[in-house]
């Protein structure tokens, strides 16, 4: 009876939240399944849009990195699917919904497993094996589609870019901006592929198709001084000085005071820093110039100097735009004014400020040594040009991974059928609980098709057995055909991915599918809140389930829920 009379021990702070066991894992891929539920309709061609209202304003996006991002997750196993839904965007730019849906299809595909009992680890270490494997078939089914010939390049790289604008909401543009991108990122230096030397401009007003490509730079009008109108607005072959150096005169501080022993001198005190700005200004002509740009002011004075001599002079430049304009121009940024030597001077073939919509624009084109460019997006909205920006930019990021990696599959679903197959046929040549999983793991990967079929209004069930038919047949790059509601050859109509998107979405949603496996206890300290997760009031009408079940602090207001909706543990679904 001894034992009976043993005092338990206290280990964790009172109010501390602890989950564990089979049934706290069931809960995170519950909740992991909630986060796919809301973005799964925005896959393919035709997914669909999602509408999401912060205190920043609305966002109108089918991104699902964005859109993972707007929702402000605060579970923790949920947060995963966050994280590398963001990785593959910083890291190739597209597939960022494939990789969040592929990782919950995972874990929803060996739920009935964990259940009846499967240790996490096996499934961990069948998980990684197969993952392999299909790292290694795409590798050697890749097609390389790197050519000499730059007109022959220029076309495959157009068709990787219009097959990234299929699924956005510029789709029925997809030509017109395809062309484009390759364009800009064409006019990169190749070595680096800098995608920052891209620089994306938004205009309203006008159609998507008044977007236009400035090859070198362009950048809004900045604040301008009276005499500005002045100033010749064009120039054939100017040279460019760039600043970073203050040209206005200093207001006085208040309540200064200058003592003077010799009332003859107070004017030469006055004069003197009208003497130190008149000499910047006339250093400065003397370079032979015809534009000045600074980051810094450039006031009233200097610029009735420069109008008065025929030079053109923008002050207060953003820093992005400088960076980009010694790139394409040449020069370099000057903290002087002292010894400005020719070699530090830019030029550009053609200077004009134009009038785009409402703005001015100041446009440097024909640059000799152009390793920079401009995309300025027209529109009638801003949120659709919001969107427009960011796919222009998933699209640029796909057309740099195709020119560092110039191996590409068949999209449309065609590459997961096939690799669906292949695990398929290699889980009948092993035993055990491992021809479970990696079967669990084989059927996961058809959710990209299924789900593709599904947004687009076909019958899903119909197109998979399809699929399933021309892949056993042997033809490998079957996937489906969005205009004809079939399947058909996407490597024979231009349905191309880059295969290091391919190799990045399947490895992460791996990996944070093992991660969520094996996790078996969460410790939730009652200081670390847990966010809004648990509070009560958190909005019920934004993002279905997710809200319901405490998912997601309140992004988008408390909707019509109210008080005591949406109440949630924040580890619990």
């Amino acid at each position: 009876m001894s034992h009976l009379m043993q005092p338990s021990i206290i280990l964790l702070r009172e109010g501390t939240d602890t989950s564990q066991g089979k049934a706290h894992l069931i809960s995170n891929i519950n909740a992991c399944q909630a986060v796919v539920d809301c973005i799964k309709t925005t896959l393919g061609p035709r997914g669909m849009d999602k509408l999401i209202q912060t205190d920043k304003g609305v966002t109108i996006s089918n991104d699902g990195a964005t859109i993972v991002k707007l929702l402000d997750i605060v579970h923790p196993a949920a947060q995963i699917l966050v994280d590398i839904a963001k990785s593959q965007d910083s890291e190739v730019g597209d597939g960022t919904t494939s990789v969040v849906l592929l990782a919950g299809s995972f874990l929803n595909e060996v739920k009935p497993l964990i259940e009846d009992g499967l240790h996490p680890q096996v499934i961990i270490k069948n998980f990684r094996a197969a993952c392999q494997m299909c790292m290694e078939k795409i590798k050697s089914i890749a097609v390389n589609i790197e050519r000499k010939d730059p007109k022959e390049r220029q076309e495959l790289l157009e068709r990787c870019a219009g097959t990234s604008l299929n699924s956005k909401l510029v789709s029925a543009n997809k030509d017109f901006f395809a062309k484009m991108v390759v364009d800009a990122v064409l006019s990169l230096d190749q070595d680096l592929l800098d995608i920052d030397s891209i620089g994306i401009k938004k205009v309203l007003g006008g159609s998507l198709t008044d977007s236009f490509l400035v090859q070198g730079v362009a950048f809004k009008k900045t604040f301008s001084y009276a005499g500005f109108e002045q100033q010749p607005k064009s120039f054939k072959s100017p040279k460019i000085v760039i600043l970073n150096v203050e040209l206005e005169l200093k207001a006085e501080r208040d309540n200064a005071e200058v003592r003077i022993t010799d009332p003859d001198k107070y004017q030469s005190i006055v004069d003197a820093e009208w003497e130190i700005i008149y000499d910047k200004l006339n250093k400065i002509v003397a370079t032979g110039a015809q534009i000045v740009l600074s980051r810094l002011a450039i006031g009233d004075l200097a610029t009735q100097f420069f109008a008065d001599r025929g030079i053109f002079c923008a002050g207060r430049v953003a820093n992005d735009d400088l960076v980009r304009l010694t790139l394409a121009c040449g020069g370099a940024v000057q903290t002087s004014v002292n010894n400005i030597t020719p070699e530090v001077l830019g030029s550009c073939g053609y200077f004009e400020e134009k009038q785009v919509g409402e703005e001015r624009y100041n446009l440097f084109q024909q640059c000799p040594k152009a390793r920079s460019s401009t995309i300025v997006i027209r529109g009638g909205a801003e949120q659709f040009m919001a969107e427009a920006e960011r796919s222009l930019h998933d699209s640029i990021m796909i057309v740099r991974r195709a020119l560092k990696n110039p191996a590409v599959v068949g999209g449309g679903g065609a590459i997961e059928m096939e690799l669906s197959k292949m695990l398929r046929e290699h889980s009948r040549t092993i035993f055990g609980k491992g021809q479970l999983v990696i079967q669990a793991f084989a059927k996961a990967l058809e959710v990209i098709p299924r789900q593709v079929a599904e947004n687009a209004g076909f019958d899903s069930t119909e197109i998979m057995n399809k699929l399933r038919h021309k892949h056993a047949k042997g033809g490998q790059w079957f996937g489906v055909d969005i205009v004809n509601d079939d399947v058909c050859d996407t490597f024979e109509t231009f349905v191309w991915e880059p295969s290091l998107v391919k190799l990045n979405s399947i490895m992460g949603a791996t990996e944070a599918a093992c991660l969520i496996l094996s996790v078996d206890e969460t410790v939730r300290n009652p200081r670390s809140g847990g966010g809004d997760a648990g509070r009560p009031g958190v909005g019920a009408g934004g993002a279905g389930a997710m809200m319901n079940s405490g998912l997601v602090r309140s992004a988008m207001g408390k909707g019509p829920g109210g008080p005591g909706a949406g109440r949630g543990r924040g580890t619990r679904t």
